[in-house]
């Protein structure tokens, strides 16, 4: 064995007494010292990057665009190590900062310096920033309000993490990913106390891809403002070079860290998807969450919301954000092949509207035994009027069979956020609460009878009851007359139109206005009381009922990727509904044909021996919403008698 050098004890006993001490002082170290240091290192960063910005971006620029490239080589070769210097110190203390972005210089020395040096000079920042973090946490036990912003993010990707080379492919994870800070990982790694030589190696070649992507957009916006290149090039560089780092992440994330994870809702596609969204999502809405009936859930559970809105699935991932739920959803909607696939991956169930799919409930029970809750909207169809509609799948004798805790949760306010008839998305206060949690052992004690009537309670809603927030577009019923297709006052078919925030009949000319509770100033004052009313028109002229109308059709075969066009005639009587072309012809009874889903001023949709058809009315496509409602009619008319 060699014998270390009589330097080696030196050194090492030096430093041994130097950690003790910092620890010594580290623990007495306060709040407000490190809140000092982080203000001190902030003024000095945008100290010297204000310094680079005046002594060296801005005249650089100004001569690229003057043309005058020789000057401009000539700035860089006179600033030597100072320049070199301000771009190596603000990287570094914009890490220990935090919330500075490492893209402002990243970007600025690619815009200044040829791409090689820009590299090296940036990877040098962060070294020594990751290096002054290390110090700080390991010997100063410096903690970084910060850096706790993003310590939820992390450690939710982190929860499996143990051993140290575990961490160190985290940490290469993390660099890749655009909305962690370096200095939030670095703060990470410190904290996980890996040894140094693998946590600088680790920081100095997990940042390079974003480096190079930074400098590579600095280096190309240099060779625009030398008129080297078009703008349109520029773009297209820059959206590739986006599209790059985006490749990388995704690689890394479902072919190493979450390959164990496919099929599940914990997958690179899931946990990508619903990240994308909550970014897209959490400044245009307003959400309340109220999950403390969920802290003393430990298994998995089913879980069962009221359906209002669109984006109902998103407000239930936020609700269910630290549970990783599974959401059973209409197939069609992920029919498309790529989809279909992502969504495979990403834990999520595919299901017919009101059409018998045995491998459904095989699905949810295998989600429910690898730990995983599942999300199930019962109503199956967006709200058309902010009230519930009617549970048609009646599924108590299925819940008892799970021998698992069921979770009831109300939606409110998503209706006239987003309602169906409505194309745009108002920014507005939404409510997601966990209403009841219903115990296995409570189940088995209930009648089929008792559980359905106690669902039917907990999510039946009516949105104009009780409105949450105010609304004051000036557009609020726009797209209203698809929904509210006939006059309340005179009973005229398709005569309504909504402008501005009025509906107007243009046959008996009865205006009414939406208020800032999104409800009418006059009777009836609520959108489901005007909807109640024409019910009751339609209801009244049931028995003589006699509908037809040509329609383009579009059929979705359940075996296959295309679709098949072709013109045809519905028919809707008291006795079923019939389709008629040319290739084929059908009649459904309404002892299969529960419902009748439509796209407001669209189509209107059911399914034929597994097949998908969308019936597009070649006449007055706001018909659909009455074809819908009329099948409802008939429906709840045979149940009527039927309990007789």
């Amino acid at each position: 064995m060699l014998t270390k050098h009589p330097i080696y004890y030196i050194i090492y006993n030096n430093a041994q007494a130097f950690l003790r001490t910092g620890n010594e002082i580290g623990g007495r170290m306060k709040k407000t010292t490190q809140r000092l240091i982080i203000i001190g290192s902030l003024i000095a960063a945008v100290t010297l990057f204000f310094l680079f910005l005046c002594d060296i971006l801005i005249p650089f620029i100004r001569m690229e665009i003057a043309r005058d490239f020789n000057g401009a080589k000539e700035l860089l070769e006179s600033k030597g190590v100072l320049g070199f210097l301000s771009v190596v110190f603000v990287e570094a203390l914009q890490m220990v900062v935090i919330f500075i972005p490492a893209e402002f210089i990243q970007v600025s020395s690619g815009l200044s310096y040829p791409f090689y040096i820009a590299l090296l000079l940036c990877d040098l920042g962060v070294c020594l920033g990751a290096t002054i973090i290390y110090v700080l946490v390991t010997v100063f036990r410096f903690s970084n309000d910060a850096y706790e912003k993003n310590e939820k993010v992390i450690n939710r990707l982190a929860k499996n993490v143990k051993k140290d080379r575990g961490t160190q492919l985290l940490l290469y994870l993390l660099f890749i990913m655009p909305f962690i800070p370096f200095g939030a990982i670095c703060y990470y790694g410190s904290y996980r106390k890996m040894k140094y030589p693998r946590y600088l190696f680790t920081v100095a070649t997990g940042v390079i891809p974003s480096i190079v992507t930074s400098n590579l957009m600095g280096t190309a916006a240099r060779y625009f403002i030398g008129n080297k290149l078009p703008l349109p090039l520029l773009i297209l560089i820059l959206l590739l070079l986006a599209g790059l780092l985006f490749t990388i992440l995704f690689l890394f994330l479902n072919r190493i860290y979450f390959r164990q994870n496919e099929g599940t809702p914990e997958s690179v596609f899931a946990t990508g998807f619903f990240a994308v969204l909550h970014r897209l999502m959490r400044r245009r809405q307003r959400l309340t969450v109220d999950d403390s009936l969920l802290s003393g859930l430990r298994g998995p559970f089913v879980a069962l919301a009221n359906h209002a809105s669109f984006f109902d699935m998103y407000y239930m991932s936020r609700l269910l954000k630290d549970r990783n739920p599974s959401f059973v959803v209409n197939k069609h909607y992920l029919s498309h092949p790529l989809i279909r696939k992502a969504a495979g991956k990403s834990g999520m169930i595919r299901k017919k509207l009101f059409y018998p799919d045995i491998s459904v409930p095989l699905k949810i029970v295998r989600m429910l035994k690898k730990g995983y809750p599942v999300v199930i909207f019962p109503e199956a169809r967006l709200s058309v009027d902010g009230r519930s509609y009617p549970i048609i799948d009646r599924s108590a004798g299925f819940y008892r069979r799970l021998k698992t805790d069921l979770v009831l949760i109300k939606i409110r306010g998503s209706y006239f956020a987003k309602p169906k008839w409505r194309k745009r998305l108002f920014k507005t206060d939404v409510h997601i609460a966990a209403e009841r949690v219903i115990t296995a052992e409570e189940i088995a004690a209930m009648t089929d009878a008792e559980l359905d009537a106690l669902i039917d309670a907990a999510l039946r809603y009516d949105e104009s009851e009780n409105p949450i927030g105010t609304f004051r577009q000036k557009d609020m019923a726009k797209g209203l007359e698809n929904v509210l297709y006939r006059c309340a006052d005179c009973g005229a078919l398709y005569g309504t139109e909504g402008v501005g925030n009025t509906l107007v009949c243009s046959a008996c000319g009865k205006t009414r206005r939406l208020n800032e509770r999104y409800l009418f100033e006059d009777a009836p004052f609520s959108i489901g009381a005007y909807y109640g009313r024409i019910r009751e028109l339609e209801r009244d002229e049931l028995s003589s009922l006699h509908l037809e109308t040509d329609v383009k059709t579009v059929i979705f075969r359940d075996t296959g990727r295309y679709a098949t066009r072709e013109k045809g005639r519905c028919t809707l009587t008291p006795d079923g509904f019939s389709y008629c072309s040319a290739r084929e012809s059908f009649t459904v009874g309404f002892d299969k044909l529960p419902a009748l889903p439509f796209s407001c001023g669209k189509e209107f949709e059911t399914y034929h021996n597994g097949d998908l058809y969308y019936f597009y009315p070649t006449e007055n496509r706001r018909q659909a919403a009455r074809w819908a409602l009329l099948v409802d009619l008939i429906r709840e008319t045979r149940d009527e008698k039927g309990q007789e």
